[in-house]
């Protein structure tokens, strides 16, 4: 989804010729599976962060588009609602001090747009849901001026046959309301985490993207409040579910968690793409079979919570990366850092420490464990491979951050760089403080001014410091 489009309108002939070019690169896919011909130079990290431009009131800005426009920057590109960017990092290998020097670049960019933000009365912030967000904001009116934005909203609406999505989220309040077009998304903003893998470990390693599912949205939380309403712990995860819903079965979700883990490849992703999912945006490209344009468009119309993707080196050779979708954006620059690493290490050492994960972990005590996690963020209850029950705080806490530590070091990051980042994670677990804890913590001693949670959110954001660190004052 993150390329532009030439037309919003198609014909029943686009649709049907776009079908029959993605079973053909569906096909080439599978050839190559078959073939081993995926790069492997090893693990390779990298993110996308979704950010908020906010007004001097912590209210959105609509000023993307002029913004961009100063910066001239290429990792930084728009997102579905004038109000939201999109920051991507460059890709590195996970050796030595890569954590820093992906600090210092997304540090350096989101200074950047900061000072560039400022002068058009705008400021940055990352956060999973603005807790001063209205609904009204969320309309076309504040959607970026690109066809395939304009083209989205006019599929999913046709497949819904013009009815309006329906939300309906059960927290420590319930939210019910409808929406007319797909703006509700933007409401959402994520911390997307990818990671490069060998094709002879893709499958275990997105299998345990998933198991990693739960502990990594509870420890990262940071969205609980929605149109001034107290709901989830990560009420992201339920709002993004529910604002592109045009299948109603698990079977034809746009953004779900899974029915299943992989049984030998990610192809079988792609494959169920072709079977399972209406095109959404049927853009025909005068491109080689062997770019995979229309089957990489098809799937970005799809968004798992841990989504496979193809991509393309310098030399043209491709690569199979896994799309970590869970963690929320924020709370700083040192927190989001922190999440990938805990992420990078958390898999890989658990594909180290587990022989038959799938069988150890069964899918659905996975996903219940997803969605626990995103309800009740630390105090979530898991059902863990051989522990009974636990809580998230107790499991990260006694268990987990020791297999990230082994990930880690063996991945060849510095001893020194370890204990940095894994040390915020065990620091916001011992002090049980993520986002949402800290926003929930901030209502109870100052009340419901949302406007001034958001003010008060930015200002410790703009600290540097990372949230366990953040006074409520």
């Amino acid at each position: 989804m993150g390329q532009e489009i030439d037309s919003s309108e198609f014909s029943a002939d686009d649709f049907a010729e776009f079908q029959r070019r993605l079973k053909r690169e569906t096909e080439l896919l599978a050839e190559w599976f078959e073939a081993g011909v995926f790069a492997s130079e090893g693990s390779i990290g990298g993110f996308e962060l979704e950010a908020c431009l906010l007004d001097e009131k912590g209210a959105p800005a609509p000023l993307n588009q002029p913004l961009l426009e100063k910066l001239d920057e290429p990792l930084v590109v728009p997102e579905l609602a004038t109000f939201n960017v999109e920051i991507n990092s460059t890709a590195r290998p996970l050796r030595g001090d890569v954590f820093e020097r992906m600090a210092d670049e997304l540090q350096c960019v989101w200074d950047k747009c900061n000072r560039l933000a400022h002068p058009l009365g705008a400021r940055m912030g990352m956060i999973g849901i603005m807790p001063s967000l209205q609904q009204e904001a969320l309309s076309l009116h504040n959607m970026s001026p690109l066809n395939r934005y304009q083209a989205l909203n006019d599929q999913v609406f046709k497949l819904r046959h013009g009815r309006p999505l329906s939300v309906h989220i059960e927290g420590r309040e319930t939210l019910d309301l409808q929406h007319h077009d797909v703006m509700l998304e933007s409401a959402a903003t994520s911390f997307q985490i990818h990671l490069q893998v060998d094709e002879r470990h893709a499958a275990r390693l997105y299998n345990l993207s998933k198991v990693a599912s739960a502990p990594m949205v509870a420890v990262s939380a940071n969205a609980p409040y929605l149109f001034g309403h107290d709901l989830w712990d990560e009420t992201r995860i339920p709002l993004f579910e529910q604002s592109i819903a045009v299948g109603a079965s698990d079977l034809t979700k746009r953004v779900s968690f899974g029915i299943r883990y992989v049984y030998e490849s990610i192809l079988e992703n792609f494959e169920a793409n072709l079977k399972r999912y209406p095109v959404l945006l049927p853009l025909l490209m005068d491109e080689a079979v062997e770019s995979l344009s229309h089957l990489r468009l098809h799937n970005g119309t799809i968004w798992r919570w841990n989504r496979p993707l193809i991509g393309f080196d310098a030399r043209g050779k491709p690569h199979l990366r896994i799309e970590h979708r869970v963690v929320p954006a924020g709370p700083s620059v040192l927190d989001a850092i922190a999440n990938a690493a805990f992420y990078f290490g958390l898999v890989t050492g658990m594909a180290e420490r587990y022989k038959s994960p799938e069988e150890d972990m069964g899918f659905i005590r996975a996903r219940s464990n997803f969605y626990n996690a995103a309800r009740q963020g630390l105090q979530a209850e898991f059902f863990w491979f051989n522990w009974k029950t636990c809580s998230a705080e107790q499991l990260i806490r006694d268990q987990l951050l020791a297999v990230a530590r082994e990930g880690l070091s063996s991945l060849g990051i510095e001893p020194a760089s370890i204990d940095y980042w894994l040390g915020i994670i065990e620091q916001r677990v011992v002090r049980g403080i993520n986002g949402a804890t800290w926003q929930r913590q901030w209502v109870a001693r100052h009340g419901r001014d949302f406007q001034a949670l958001t003010q008060a959110y930015l200002e410790q954001q703009e600290s540097g410091k990372p949230v366990h660190e953040w006074p409520l004052d």
